[in-house]
């Protein structure tokens, strides 16, 4: 299971509403790279595999394909503000490790495929 608060299903649906596609999903998944191995990844799709999770709440359709939702079941989705800003967060019981953004993690099974974080683009002296 995968849980979507009630803040961020109501930005959803706002985002959703400006979409010339009125019967979009909305696909979280996960990709190698990142600070700690894998990160996290959320865009509109308008196509549904047959192999997909299905998740639903107050009108927002989350998919979540069967790699992704192995190390994201029990997943919350959450949308924050604060005096730094405002967006969408993940919180991952399955994550040991995550990165200073939030962005990346890692699990106590998999470590993914760790990238250097930030521009560390050598300096010549």
């Amino acid at each position: 299971m995968i849980n979507i608060t009630d803040q961020a299903a109501t930005k959803l649906k706002q985002l959703l509403e400006t979409q010339e596609h009125p019967n979009l999903f909305l696909r979280l998944f996960i990709t190698q790279g990142g600070c700690e191995g894998f990160s996290y990844g959320m865009g509109f799709d308008a196509e549904q595999k047959a192999d997909d999770e299905l998740f639903e709440r107050g009108g927002v359709k989350l998919l979540v394909d069967p790699h992704s939702y192995r190390l994201l079941r029990g997943a919350q989705i959450d949308y924050v503000k604060s005096n730094f800003g405002e967006g969408f967060s993940v919180r991952n019981p399955n994550a040991v490790t995550t990165c200073g953004c939030g962005h990346s993690f890692k699990t106590r099974q998999e470590a993914g495929q760790p990238e250097p974080c930030g521009d560390e683009t050598p300096t010549q002296a």
